[in-house]
This record gives structure tokens, sequence and C-alpha cells, in this order.
């Protein structure tokens, strides 16, 4: 008799709550060892193999490409022992009318992968790979009866698809896991009771609280009836709206076409990214300052370190590992600006090592790996470690570990070719450093005018932890560093 072993999502660690499925690398019917990855997942950090404990036939998968899983929902069911027939009737058992249709179309395509599930019976009994909540060698959990959604779709095409039957409000704890869908529902004043979840019983998930919100919006309910309708809507509403304008309203074109608008959902990383920056802006009191700089001698210095004499056998020092360098030793100077604010307990929280983040452009959008222990590294070393994690971040191959934990952050928007920006602190963090590019201006060098190499350097820091002489102070000693590097060596 097999014994049916449900995988939901484990905690992928760093608080994560939820994640998208980008590409299962297992089917229905397939049989899987031990610890072999089944799922490819998109967290807020990074993109994840999970691996399952499990081995034995995948009897269900839970959500498509797409989909988000919230931790602790299920990801799919693994049938372990089973037998030939077994295999083949337990998907139909549990999936819904088309997932049964598939099932039962598939079978006999998937008989000869059923056959071999004894071979794997007995590697099921522990695994080595230790998931938070699944530990080497548990015992088998019990059987769960939960209606498998193979056949998911992302949120844009399940839009399209006829709502399930609606469920009886009742009374009692809401079937919702991640904090992030019970925050996005305040937002839109949206009843949780009143949404039908499509998760897995009954689970409500972030594409149901959005398509809640977006059904509200296209029928013209944009606030609670309790709440007095405005008595002009601009032209940009949609056309079920303008019928209760004025004559004149409606005759005016309108400012867009709301059928060509293109919605872009805030979800995984990008959604990270978005509330991560609107918590800087909305808890941080940030202030910026910045200075032009002749970074003339500083392309002199590191074609000098990159010179066949000056190299040997050592890697070449590339202008971001300098500006590492000199970050790190102008933090050495203000240790105040190496800090974090804990808001709860009103303190200001100086760390003694420096994490340096330096902020980097992927296919996935922008990414800030962190250098660890950045302040006990040369500019080689410095090199060496960014180079290393930049490849990482395009491969898509950065752990949450690697982008977490940073306590100053380095960002060079030069490579854009902009002069100057005023960069957002990445929060938690106090201070960040803006580089320019350097190109070359009309310069006063030595009481002459002259084509110089010229950079603007911003700094914006959160003004709780210095006042402007500490934040003045520290920038004016990176400009130092720039224009006279010899300045540097008073610290190495």
């Amino acid at each position: 008799m097999a014994s049916v072993r449900e995988f939901t999502l484990p905690d992928l660690g760093e608080g994560l709550t939820e994640a998208t499925v980008v590409r299962w690398l297992v089917a229905v019917g397939d049989v899987v060892a031990v610890d072999q990855s089944v799922v490819e997942v998109e967290t807020a950090k990074a993109l994840v193999d999970v691996p399952c404990p499990y081995g034995g036939v995948v009897t269900a998968r839970y959500g498509g490409e797409g989909a988000e899983i919230p931790v602790g929902a299920p990801l799919l069911t693994v049938a372990v022992g089973a037998s030939q027939e077994e295999t083949q009737q337990e998907p139909q058992q549990d999936a819904p009318p088309a997932a049964a249709a598939r099932t039962e179309a598939s079978a006999a395509q998937d008989e000869n992968v059923h056959a071999d599930a004894e071979l794997v019976h007995a590697e099921a009994e522990s695994s080595g790979n230790v998931l938070v909540g699944y530990g080497t060698g548990a015992p088998a959990g019990r059987r769960r009866r939960s209606r498998p959604v193979d056949g998911f779709r992302p949120p844009a095409a399940a839009a399209s698809a006829p709502p399930p039957a609606p469920r009886a409000a009742e009374q009692g704890p809401v079937a919702v896991i991640s904090p992030l869908v019970r925050r996005i529902a305040r937002e839109h004043d949206l009843d949780l009771r009143g949404i039908t979840g499509t998760g897995p019983d009954g689970l409500i998930l972030r594409a149901d609280v959005e398509r809640a919100a977006g059904t509200r919006e296209a029928t013209g309910q944009t606030a609670p009836a309790s709440a007095p309708l405005p008595e002009a809507l601009p032209a940009t509403q949609p056309v079920t709206q303008q019928a209760t304008q004025p004559a004149a309203q409606q005759a005016a074109p309108a400012a867009t076409d709301p059928g060509t608008a293109t919605r872009v959902p805030l979800t995984g990383f990008r959604g990270t990214v978005a509330d991560k920056l609107s918590r800087s802006r909305r808890e941080i009191p940030d202030a910026t300052c910045w200075v032009d700089a002749d970074a003339t001698e500083l392309l002199a210095a590191r074609r000098a370190m990159n010179s066949p004499a000056g190299t040997g056998e050592a890697s070449k020092v590339s202008l971001l590992a300098l500006l590492a360098r000199i970050c790190t030793a102008a933090l050495a100077r203000f240790p105040d600006l190496n800090a974090t604010v804990d808001t709860e307990a009103r303190e200001i929280v100086r760390r003694s090592e420096v994490h340096l983040g330096f902020a980097a452009q992927t296919p996935r959008g922008l990414v800030v790996p962190v250098v660890r222990d950045a302040h006990t590294m040369n500019a080689v070393r410095l090199g060496e470690e960014i180079a290393r994690l930049t490849e990482s971040a395009r491969n898509g191959e950065l752990t949450p570990g690697d982008m977490t934990g940073g306590t100053f952050t380095l960002n060079n928007y030069g490579v854009f070719g902009v002069d100057g920006s005023i960069p957002i602190i990445n929060h938690p963090e106090a201070a960040m450093l803006g580089v320019g590019r350097i190109a070359e201006k009309p310069w006063v060098h030595q009481g002459e005018l002259a084509v110089r190499h010229v950079v603007q350097l911003s700094f914006t820091f959160d003004h709780r932890v210095c006042d402007g002489g500490t934040a003045g102070g520290f920038l004016r000693h990176v400009a130092d560093c720039v224009e006279q590097p010899a300045v540097l060596l008073r610290t190495l």
C-alpha cells in the first residue's frame, strides 16, 4: 500500500513568507529521488532550487509557473512505495475535473514511469538535505486530502477564467497566511471574508486580492459603500464611470486609454525592492550633500597599479575596488555612519565591522550584493570579491545571504552615463555614497584652467545617526582620497 507524503514549501530563511514558481523540474507521474530538485522558485532575494525530502512518484503539483506559493502551502505530493495502479489513480482521486481528465489522458504514457516507484522506496526514509520543517529522517506525515491545482495559471491568465463559486462568509479565522496579502487587502479596503481563495483548501492568495481589487475598480466601486462619491471623476477613469459625469466632461478626450494600459504586478523580487525603497523613504529622515572632485590622480594611480611592473602576478585593481577601499577608510574615521537605527528601542546601533554593499545591474533588475568584512581587505582583495559577486548576480546565482546584512552601500551609477543622483538609502543602513561618471571638464588646477577628469560624489545619510558636520567630513575625506590617493597611505 502506497504512503502519500505531502511536501510543503519550506521556510527558505531571511523572513521570507512566499515564493513564486518559476519552473517545474518534474511532472506528475515522474519518479523522484530523495533530495532531487523538483521546482525552481523565485523568492524576494534570489532564485532557489527546492529539493524534495521524499523519494517516490509525483502524484500532484500545486501551482503553475507564475503562481505564488505561501510558506507552508503544498508544493507537491509523492507516493512512496506506490504500485502502478495506485500511482495512476492517485491524481484522479484528488484532482478537480479538469485535472482528472488530463490525468486519464496521460495515464498510458506514464505507465512505464510509475513502475519504477518501487526502486526509490528505500531512499524515502530520510533526506540528507536539511530544510526548515523537514529534518533528516523525519517520520512520514499524515496524508492530507487537498485539491491539486496543477493547471493553475499566473494571475493575468487566471483573470479571464470564470471565478469559482464564492464561499459563504463565516466567522472565525480567515484563510490567509501571508502578511503581504493582508496588507494589500487593507490598502484596497477589501474584506477578506468576501474573497474566494483559489489556493489549497481555500487559501487566499495575493492574486485573489488583486483580482478582487481590479474587479471593484472596473465596476466603479472605488470607495467603500459608506463613503460619498466624488463630485467629478477625472477623465482617466474607466468608461463605465464616465456615464455619470457631466456631458462636457464626457466630451473631453481621455488623457490615457485604459484599454492600452499594461499592468505589471509588483511581485517576487521586484515587489520586495519596491517595499524596501518605500520603507526607506517612509522611515528614514534622509539628507544629501555632494561635491565635485578631480579624479585625474586616482585614474593615474590605478594605471600605475595595473602596469606590468606594478601588478606582477596579482589581479588588476578596478576603479570600483579603489572606491570601496576609500569608503572603508572613511568609515574608519567616521564610524557613526556605519550604523543602523533600532526604531523600537530608539537606539543607534553602531557596527564595528563593515559589510559593504554595492549596486549591480542584472537581467532581474538592480541587486545589492554584500562584501563581508570589507574593512579587512585591501584593494586587490576587494576587487576579487566584487568581481565574484557581480558574476554570481548576472548568472542569478546569488543566495539570500549574499544580499543581506550590509552596513553601508556604494552606488556607482556613473556606469549609466549620468553625472549625479540622490540615492535612496538601502534600509536599514544609515548611509550611501553615490558616484557619477568621470568626465573631462574644465577645472582650475594649480591656479590655471585645465581639462581634468571630474566626478560628482553624492552622499545620502540618515540624519538621526549624525549631523551635517559628520556627513560633510566623511564626504570631504572621500573627495580628498579621490583627488590625492596618497591620503590613503595614512590608513594603510
